[in-house]
């Protein structure tokens, strides 16, 4: 790899970086504030134990973190604007017609009780109930990737009633209470309005409600969306359970797309609902369980075109799993859950920068079609190019060493020969 080739790289990554900022920046306030959330972004892609405004700061060789916290507080820039603006990015971007929208939620573990939202609910982060912030979030996938557009603080009604406390923590007095699926509505109705095509929602059982899939078959969308064991539908004039619908369906095993350790095979089956749709629609109940087992069954609601298969369905299924990827590396890579602010506002712009962050990682990754890489490696890499050269030389290496180890593990999971060599993954170098 010659170094040349090396600063080439960097500087097309930059560049890369720069367009994107170039959109956003309108929003960003004075040049002195773009500069410093652009250094707030380029802390994030670093090598720090922690994304916090401390370790920021000393990352960026500021003198303190009182200017990475202002970011977050005081300066004045406007983050929801940034975040449409995004949405619009992606979709010039990456943007296809039968794109896929995903909702799901992650939890914040937080202690007392003054940050915004904060509350003993429960946490699927944690798997139990726990005193923690809630983010409900919304993200894209198409064939090029899958990134986030948008996430949403979700306030318990026990908040709204002691205003405050609302006071306190900076949430605006406009801020009314909304369940979780009417927060994924008010994202769907921004993305739309932003231009970003799709056909699909899939989302978790949380987002199952009648109102919103009921408005999402009203704009025309399709979706799949995950509902409990004690789902029932009306036919032939009794309640009839998910169980004993599919009882005595036939199985077929599946692949529901490409996890990190090959292809997710289950058992799938799926039952036509007897539900009124759009010409050329239809309802499915859909179940998948573990090959050779008739335990943890879950069931999905699917609203499609008539023509689906039963394949079709299973791979759009499968997307839902993409956003629980997403939420995996912007919290291990990124420190989308370090934040250390309380106030409403604070915890917005660093879910925002975030979301730029992981963004240009998404749009990055894409970039390099020919490329088997991963964001994680995506972003050991940058931070490679950084590096003086013996760092550099370091870091290379070991990402040429996992892209090996993984490449022969997978290779040994599927039984087939492992016909990419070990370091073709930068081959674009």
């Amino acid at each position: 790899m010659g170094g040349q080739g090396e600063i080439d790289v960097g500087r097309q990554w930059r560049a890369e970086l720069a367009a994107m900022f170039e959109q956003l920046r309108v929003h960003m306030g004075r040049v002195e504030v773009q500069e410093r959330i652009q250094r707030y972004v380029l802390g994030l892609l670093g090598q720090t134990e922690r994304k916090n405004g401390w370790q920021l700061a000393e990352l960026m060789y500021e003198a303190g973190p009182q200017g990475m916290q202002r970011i977050l507080n005081a300066a004045v820039w406007d983050e929801d604007e940034v975040r449409d603006t995004l949405s619009r990015y992606v979709a010039a971007r990456m943007g296809e017609a039968d794109g896929i929208f995903i909702a799901d939620e992650t939890g914040f573990l937080k202690k007392g009780t003054k940050s915004a939202g904060v509350a003993r609910q429960y946490s699927g982060t944690a798997g139990r109930i726990e005193n923690c912030q809630i983010g409900v979030f919304l993200a894209y996938a198409t064939s090029q990737g899958c990134t986030f557009l948008d996430g949403r603080l979700y306030l318990p009604e026990e908040w709204l009633r002691d205003r405050q406390r609302c006071q306190a923590a900076g949430i605006p007095d406009r801020v009314t209470f909304q369940t979780k699926p009417q927060l994924v509505q008010a994202m769907l109705e921004r993305a739309a309005a932003n231009g970003v095509p799709a056909h699909w929602v899939v989302a978790d059982t949380v987002y199952s409600s009648d109102d919103l899939t009921g408005w999402l078959q009203e704009q025309g969308y399709w979706y799949v969306v995950a509902v409990p064991a004690t789902y029932s539908v009306w036919r032939g004039g009794q309640q009839v359970s998910a169980v004993a619908l599919i009882e005595t369906s036939n199985w077929v095993c599946l692949s529901a797309g490409e996890g990190s350790q090959g292809p997710r095979y289950y058992e799938w089956t799926c039952f036509q609902l007897p539900y009124s749709g759009a010409v050329g629609s239809a309802h499915w109940l859909i179940a998948r369980r573990n090959p050779g087992t008739s335990e943890d069954v879950a069931y999905y609601h699917a609203y499609a075109p008539v023509t689906s298969s039963l394949a079709d369905l299973v791979l759009i299924t499968g997307r839902r799993w993409a956003i629980e990827v997403g939420f995996e590396q912007t919290k291990g890579e990124l420190g989308l859950d370090q934040y250390e602010c309380r106030q409403w506002q604070g915890w917005y712009r660093h879910i925002t920068l975030v979301l730029v962050t992981y963004t240009y990682l998404v749009l990055l990754r894409a970039r390099i079609a020919d490329a088997v890489l991963s964001i994680p490696e995506l972003r050991r890499l940058i931070h490679a190019f950084a590096a003086d050269a013996r760092e550099r030389r370091h870091r290379l290496h070991w990402v040429f060493w996992r892209r090996r180890h993984q490449a022969l593990a997978s290779s040994a999971i599927s039984g087939a020969d492992n016909k990419q060599g070990p370091n073709t993954c930068l081959q674009w170098i």
